[in-house]
């Protein structure tokens, strides 16, 4: 494995479990993004920082590096709604999180599509 692909995927589990370990250490930094058509907020919270961790582990062993790869894809399209909701809300959150409203547009056409890709360099075994 060079470098640069051991690297990049360290850094990638890292900043999964370390945000996975955000929803429980700052869930108000969560909570609020989750529209208010999905049901039972913390739990869905509580679940995804689960599966950040657990994902972003899976990601330094060899045995189960595939499917985390994969799992992180589809928690990512999981997490679209968020993105979108955050979009009709022009990326601004009453009492929460206010943002211009490109940030929105930003995250889920550029920085979300990057992620996408970033996991799926770890999909195919090297």
């Amino acid at each position: 494995m060079n470098k640069f692909y051991r690297f990049s995927l360290h850094l990638m589990a890292t900043l999964y479990i370390l945000a996975g370990l955000n929803h429980f250490f700052r869930p108000e930094s969560y909570l609020p993004l989750f529209p208010p058509y999905f049901p039972a907020h913390e739990l869905l919270n509580v679940l995804a920082g689960i599966a950040e961790v657990i994902l972003g582990f899976g990601l330094y062993f060899r045995k189960s590096r595939l499917w985390s790869a994969w799992g992180i894809i589809l928690m990512l399209i999981a997490f679209l709604p968020i993105h979108i909701y955050f979009i009709q809300v022009d990326s601004c959150i009453e009492d929460s999180i206010c943002l211009p409203e490109w940030t929105g547009w930003f995250r889920l056409l550029f920085i979300h599509p990057l992620l996408f890709g970033w996991a799926y360099l770890y999909t195919r075994k090297i």
